[in-house]
């Protein structure tokens, strides 16, 4: 499994983590938008609140979903919350693009899941159904960058071996 470069560990001990927080907000509010049934299909789990924990970067992601209204919070530590998903990152993107297989993640101990399994099992299902593409995303709000963004992205998943896209989107881009 991949590991995050370690300058980039280093720049996020550093950085204010609010800016970040609201960019994530704003963009998983447009996901939300173009993907509805995403936080829907979450069901009675629409007001958990998870913590995804990228186990090779100093900071942990706390999403709420807000009933399809998300708020992304960066923080350098834990807050209170119904789930937890931890894991390398590029386990966690892998997971989202439909590049690894949760279960295996799972089993093979790259990922660990705590609290309230149920939630976190929704969210698996809820992301899984919506096939999101994050780069595809990120480029769409791109405009004029949208076209040497995608090169970035390509030659970054090409270097890296993190799945910044889904498996079976990378010949659109």
């Amino acid at each position: 499994m991949p590991t995050c470069p370690r300058a980039l560990a280093q720049l996020l001990r550093v950085l204010p983590l609010a800016p970040l927080s609201l960019s994530l907000t704003a963009y998983s509010r447009r996901i939300a938008k173009h993907h509805p049934g995403l936080f829907r299909r979450l069901g009675v789990y629409g007001d958990r609140r998870f913590i995804l924990d990228p186990t090779d970067l100093p900071i942990v992601l706390c999403l709420d979903p807000k009933g399809g209204r998300p708020r992304v919070q960066v923080l350098r530590q834990t807050t209170p919350h119904d789930a937890r998903i931890s894991g390398p990152l590029a386990a966690l993107l892998g997971l989202v693009h439909g590049a690894y297989d949760g279960d295996a993640l799972f089993f093979s101990r790259d990922l660990v899941i705590a609290g309230d399994t149920g939630a976190a099992l929704a969210l698996r299902n809820a992301v899984d159904d919506a096939e999101l593409n994050l780069a595809q995303e990120i480029a769409a709000i791109s405009g004029p960058f949208a076209r040497p963004l995608r090169k970035i992205i390509a030659r970054i998943e090409q270097h890296s071996g993190v799945f910044l896209t889904r498996p079976d989107d990378a010949p659109a881009w």
